[in-house]
This record gives structure tokens, sequence and C-alpha cells, in this order.
């Protein structure tokens, strides 16, 4: 009713000051029957009333749907009535509704096209680097070891960089199965070994509640645990050479929990670490710091609709905590 007001103001405005205009008119003309002028104003603004209720009743749903937000494209799309105005509109959008789709392609195949190639270029890199790490074998002291910590390096950075890529069609990605959190753990660390060794932090694992298994992603959440245990080691070397990852139930919610004893994280980063590209104050030491773990941590988690929890003190360690919803856990025997 607003809109349609708002249109017609000017047309009740209009007739508003003929209806004054009209009158004075015929008194400046000597004819003073003010019967005639009252009757001819009620008469117009009968017929002005006639036509905006026609008007509205006629376009009531077109005025309606102008008022309605659009909530998906398909109802961009919907006619209303076929009146000219509507008609116009209807194509109007038809023909926007047609140009989007057509640059939303165009976007979503260069995207495609960007992740097949990062995707093959990763696979690519890797040849070289077990090259180089089957040549650094070849090597002694301290030289061989030096190589193959920076190939860990290059192989965590390009791992980074595949599962950035993939993030945008995680949910094509996803394979839900049974997952036994134990073997996963160990899994983690069997391929993290020479990171541990090299950082001198060595984990433990804690199993309060054994034999949990969830329902999720392994190879994503496979990727989600080692992001978590790489930045839990990088802020506990040189400081302690411990670090906890312990499973248990909470309420009938399976809890995967990393818990380091290095720096923390100051209170004022703690709500910006999961933020693409934060590296906060710790971050700022530590230069190879990118801020793209914890980012990663929370986008995956999201999509396998796990919940994060965070704590933190400063000098005295920080965890982190993995929440599997009840429905996704199967089993704790």
């Amino acid at each position: 009713m607003r809109l349609f007001l708002r249109e017609h103001l000017l047309l009740i405005v209009i007739q508003l000051c003929q209806s004054l205009v009209v009158p004075i008119l015929f008194w400046l003309d000597g004819y003073r029957g003010i019967g005639v002028s009252i009757y001819a104003i009620f008469l117009s603004f009968t017929l002005l009333t006639a036509y905006l209720i026609y008007k509205y009743v006629t376009r009531k749903k077109f005025y309606q749907r102008l008022q309605k937000p659009i909530e998906t494209q398909e109802e961009s799309l919907e006619t209303t009535e076929r009146a000219p105005i509507s008609e116009a509109l209807h194509q109007l959008l038809l023909s926007q509704y047609r140009s989007y789709q057509e640059e939303l392609q165009k976007a979503e195949d260069r995207q495609d096209e960007h992740l097949l190639f990062m995707d093959r270029w990763v696979h690519q890199m890797k040849t070289p680097l077990s090259v180089i790490e089957l040549t650094a074998q070849t090597l002694d002291e301290p030289e061989s070891s030096s190589i193959r910590e920076e190939t860990d390096r290059m192989r965590n950075g390009l791992h980074t960089v595949l599962y950035m890529a993939r993030l945008r069609t995680i949910s094509e990605d996803f394979q839900i199965n049974p997952v036994p959190l134990s073997k996963l753990i160990r899994d983690v660390n069997q391929d993290n070994k020479r990171f541990y060794i090299r950082n001198e932090v060595y984990p433990q694992l804690k199993e309060e509640k054994p034999g949990i298994t969830v329902e999720t992603d392994e190879k994503w959440l496979f990727f989600l645990l080692t992001q978590l245990v790489h930045n839990a080691v990088k802020y506990s070397t040189g400081k302690t050479n411990r670090l906890d990852i312990s499973i248990d139930e909470r309420e009938g919610e399976a809890v995967l929990e990393v818990k380091d004893f290095g720096i923390g994280i100051p209170v004022v980063d703690q709500k910006r670490v999961f933020n693409k590209f934060y590296t906060g104050e710790n971050g700022r030491k530590y230069r190879e710091s990118t801020g793209m773990g914890l980012y990663l941590v929370k986008e995956v988690a999201e999509r396998l609709e796990h919940s994060l929890e965070l704590e933190s003190t400063v000098g005295e360690g920080t965890t982190v905590r993995i929440i599997f919803p009840e429905t996704q856990n199967l089993t704790s025997m």
C-alpha cells in the first residue's frame, strides 16, 4: 500500500490543486454558486478514489512482489499479471537472470580451471621433492637432515595450497565414513614423526574413553588434525617437549583435544586467530606463520559440521578441541 500511495502521490496532489483552482476561477468569473462547486469537487474525488481503488486491486500482487525481498533466483522469474508494466519488469528480471547465470558459469569455469591447475601443479612438485629426499639420504649429516627438513616444509606448504584450492568444492569431495579417532591420531603422528623429532616435541595419546569412532571424512579430518599439531609444535619448540592429544566423551559428544604447553595466545588475539591471514602477536615473532592454518581448520570443521573450542594462557599453552555432534559419535566402547 505504501508503494502504491508513493507512486500516485503526485496525481493526488494535482487533483487537490485542481479542486481548489476550479472554484476560484468560477468565483473570479462572478459565479457565486457554492453548491455546484462542492458537487464538482465531490464528483472529482469520487472518480479519483474509484480509479485508485481499481488500480490497487488490479495491481495488488505486483506491488506486493516489489516490496517482498527475493530469497531465491527462481522467485525473480515468477509472473504476477499480464499488465504492460508487470510484463516489462518480468522481461527485465529474466534478462538480468540470464546475464547473471552466464557470468556465474564463466566464473565457475575459471575456478575449476584454476583448481585443476593447482592440483596438477602440486602433484608435479611432489616428484622433484621425492627425488631431493632420496638424494639427501646419500649425504652425510647434518646436510642430509637439513635438506629433508626443508623438503618437509615444502611438502606441507604444497598440501596447504592444495587443500586451500579444494576448499571451495569441499562438499563435492566428502566421503563420510566411520573413523576410529585413535587410529587417525596414530596415522597423523606417524606421518609427522620426523617433524616431532626435529623440533624435539613428542606427542602423547591419551584415551580417556577408548574406542571412540566418529562419522566424518577421514582425509579432511586428517588434514585438520595435522594443522593443529603443526601449530602446537611450532609454538612449543624450545619451551617444552610435551604435546598431549586426547580423546574423550562429553555429554554424549566425542571430543578430540590437542593441548600444547608452549607460549600461548594473547587474549586480544584469541577471537581473531581463526580469521583469514591473521597472524597476531605470535605470528609476527614466527615469520613462517601465514595466518591460514587456523582459518582452514575453522572452514573445514564447519563444512564437516564439527565444533571448535580454543583455550589459551600466555606462557602456559593452548588447547584446541574438535567436538563431534552426538549424531556423528557412532560408538564409544
